[in-house]
């Protein structure tokens, strides 16, 4: 005998040539007549044992086969060697063999194709299944020794409803067949988790992006960037945590019918035979759902670390940046927790009117303004977007590249509305004179700073005080040249507001100044 054909005989029925499954000496022990039986007393294993540790799958070659084809009528056979065992050995009617008659289906709790066709009849569905999953948490099940099979028949019930509805000439809407482990009550459990992840990622990042988008639609997002900067660390946390859920819920062993919590299913099964078979596509869905999970998490990463990146992806300055031709401003930035909220200063800026180019450097808390060198730097309206950002802001230093006219002198540009100590082209003992605008259109304090800024910035101009109650700017020029007249009336417009000149260039000294 050669190797092939001794192979084929291990696994295929001598009788019928279908491929069988392996089965424990314990059921043919139980099972077949006591003449037979007696050659399989001394085994003493058996999966459904209560006082072991529950049912477990056959392990290693027992040397015999089960065969459940329906028109042959061997029941058992050798792996080695020609002995068969045929139906009529048996204490029991093998079931799944017959094609009439009451034909026992679960050995265990009484179910048959005939118990079947009955409540077919009655009620108009079968609820077998449903029994006997109910049953085998409490007392258990005895497959091994009860059904012909040593295995679960719970493939053997969804096969024969569909025979008994035939039968009965029922409609094939009303077959009931076991569930596959990708409708389990665990996929539920997965699907929350990773929804959970994903949101709770995205909260944990809101800090970065929110202020971003809400500056976009033109909505005001002060305060929103350091309320949510102070729940990161709770999202991140509870992010955590539903990836954990949703790894446990995708990885934990999944088990499709269990006694007492131990698998009953032999280690060599039939395709769509046994309870523990895989349903078809059940491969496909499990490893869908891997896909999914590890998706999940990419984007989970990507969203906490939102705040790392988001500056090299949108950038925290204008494409242009700010060069020494400039007019240049340096303001003290507060407010800033992270690079997202450094793009979301730059963005704020860069929208004001006249900046031509912004950079902002989150580490030293700070932004440089640049403008072109005929605009002045519109330093109230600046302040106004960072405010409206959510952010608070503060010049600290100011540059000014424009070039005096003839009939002009180099002013300094003073920020805390002192005169600077660089009065470059003005002799020491010079005096001053000061105009006095009418100034119509303010409402407030921040509108008297803008104009102050705006009036400040023209070239020849060394000091200003605008009283917001009074409406009025006290302008201080040198003697030595003409007061600028259209163009400060002209800055006043720019910023927003219409003035005139009330009192003409009168001399004050340097000690009367404000």
């Amino acid at each position: 005998m050669t190797t092939d054909t001794t192979t084929q005989q291990r696994v295929q029925c001598p009788s019928c040539g279908k491929k069988a499954k392996r089965v424990s000496t314990v059921t043919l022990g139980a099972l077949l007549n006591e003449e037979s039986a007696d050659l399989f007393k001394t085994d003493s294993h058996a999966c459904c044992d209560s006082h072991d540790e529950g049912c477990k799958p056959i392990a290693g070659d027992t040397g015999w086969r089960y065969c459940d084809s329906q028109d042959c009528e061997v029941v058992y056979f050798s792996e080695v060697g020609g002995t068969t065992y045929n139906k009529s050995q048996l204490k029991v009617s093998v079931g799944v063999k017959e094609k009439t008659g009451e034909r026992p289906l679960c050995y265990c709790f009484k179910h048959s194709v005939s118990s079947i066709k009955a409540e077919l009849q009655s009620i108009g569905k079968s609820e077998a299944l449903e029994d006997i999953r109910a049953k085998m948490k409490d007392p258990g099940c005895r497959c091994e020794t009860e059904n012909p099979s040593g295995s679960c028949c719970l493939g053997s019930i969804g096969k024969g409803i569909k025979i008994a509805q035939e039968e009965l000439e029922m409609n094939d809407t009303l077959i009931q067949t076991p569930p596959t482990p990708a409708k389990s009550s665990g996929s539920k459990g997965e699907k929350i988790a990773k929804i959970g992840t994903i949101v709770s990622a995205i909260m944990a990042s809101s800090c970065c992006w929110l202020p971003l988008v809400l500056l976009a639609v033109g909505v005001s997002g002060a305060g929103i960037a350091s309320t949510l900067e102070a729940y990161r660390p709770m999202f991140t946390v509870v992010t955590f945590g539903f990836l954990g859920a949703a790894f446990y819920f995708t990885y934990r062993p999944k088990k499709v019918t269990t006694v007492g919590g131990h698998d009953c299913c032999a280690t060599d099964t039939t395709s769509g035979e046994d309870c523990c078979a895989p349903a078809k596509g059940q491969f496909n869905i499990i490893a869908m759902n891997k896909v999914m999970l590890w998706g999940v998490t990419a984007m989970a990463v990507v969203f906490l670390l939102f705040p790392s990146y988001v500056g090299a992806l949108f950038g925290t300055g204008d494409t242009n940046v700010v060069t020494n031709d400039m007019n240049q401003a340096v303001i003290k930035v507060k407010g800033m927790t992270c690079e997202g909220c450094a793009t979301t200063v730059a963005q704020a800026i860069h929208q004001v009117e006249g900046v031509d180019a912004v950079e902002v450097n989150y580490e030293e808390q700070e932004a440089i303004v640049g403008t072109n060198t005929s605009q002045t730097i519109p330093k109230h309206k600046i302040l106004a977007a960072l405010t409206k950002a959510g952010y608070s802001g503060e010049f600290v230093e100011e540059n000014s590249v424009a070039k005096p006219s003839a009939n002009s002198v180099e002013p300094s540009i003073p920020v805390d509305g002192k005169e600077s100590d660089k009065q470059t082209n003005i002799p020491p003992n010079e005096p001053f004179l000061q105009t006095v605008l009418k100034i119509d259109g303010m409402t407030c304090e921040g509108c008297a700073t803008g104009v102050s800024e705006a009036i400040r910035s023209v070239p020849g101009i060394t000091d200003v005080h605008v009283d917001f109650e009074s409406g009025r700017a006290n302008i201080q020029s040198p003697a030595c040249c003409t007061f600028p007249k259209d163009t400060v009336l002209s800055a006043v417009e720019k910023s927003g507001f219409h003035g005139k000149v009330i009192v003409e260039e009168t001399p004050v000294s340097t000690s009367n100044t404000k």
